[in-house]
């Protein structure tokens, strides 16, 4: 039967992580140092298999024989336990965003999270109250769309006068969008917010709105009144509700939720 298949697999599933943990036992550490082995629960839910429930899959890892990052341990698990274990990254020093996950409760990026060493577990699930596509890799569609429906991108007021080369700034004028233009758009904050989680079909979300109040306060761009107009509604900015779990959770160190009180008081003063 289709249960006893699934049932047949998630049973391999455990035996490949006992062996594993049966031949990590019997390895040699090569740092000479005795074995400090954390266990990783890692969310498991595979789309082929739409009958088996999603369940924590857990490997062994020793931790001297591993990189510091939780990003060093999902590798080495895929490398060495579970090759179909899936996730996303890419550049591994905190640009791409594409490591987004929530470890130990928290909403971080995989490369820029360090292994608790003190801890006897971690738990990894992907980004909260997203569709899964696949075991820690989260449908960002919607995400996506929310940041095209802003028109992020330069919208000048004048066309460019013969022989300019380029939309100049002052550094004053620069300064402003420090603290808004290193967003990587990894979806952290936004998944973090309880809001989000209960109207992400309408409201637009913290990572949006800031990117959203970056373009407001471009001193080159001419369409700050449409831009305005364009998020002045209830669903897509006041369902914020300065929980300020975005500010708390980034991992750029940024804040979401001033932003979007500042767009709210921009709209005041319009």
């Amino acid at each position: 039967s289709s249960k006893g298949a699934l049932s047949r697999q998630w049973h391999s599933h455990q035996s490949s992580a006992l062996r594993a943990f049966s031949s990590l036992k019997k390895a040699s550490t090569p740092t000479g140092k005795p074995e400090k082995i954390q266990y990783f629960k890692v969310y498991r839910w595979d789309p082929e298999n739409p009958m088996q429930a999603p369940y924590l899959s857990t490997y062994p890892i020793d931790l001297n024989d591993c990189g510091p990052m939780v990003l060093d341990a999902l590798i080495k698990i895929k490398d060495e336990q579970d090759p179909t274990l899936t996730f996303r990254r890419s550049c591994r020093e905190g640009i791409c965003g594409s490591c987004a996950m929530n470890i130990n409760g928290s909403n971080t990026l995989a490369c820029l999270s360090y292994i608790d060493a003190q801890a006897k577990t971690s738990k990894i699930y992907p980004l909260p109250h997203m569709y899964v596509l696949k075991d820690l890799v989260p449908d960002m569609s919607n995400f996506y769309e929310q940041y095209k429906s802003i028109e992020p991108w330069l919208q000048p007021g004048k066309p460019k006068e013969e022989g300019q080369a380029e939309f100049l700034q002052t550094r004053e004028d620069r300064a402003k969008l420090d603290g808004m233009y290193e967003c990587i758009l990894c979806a952290c904050c936004s998944t973090a917010c309880p809001s989000y989680w209960w109207n992400a079909n309408t409201y637009l979300g913290p990572a949006v709105l800031m990117q959203a109040y970056r373009w407001m306060q471009d001193s080159r761009d001419g369409a700050t009144a449409k831009r305005l107009s364009q998020v002045d509604d209830p669903l897509k900015l006041y369902r914020c509700h300065t929980i300020m779990n975005c500010t708390k959770v980034c991992p750029k160190h940024l804040n979401p939720g001033k932003a979007i009180a500042s767009i709210k008081k921009k709209l005041a003063n319009h």
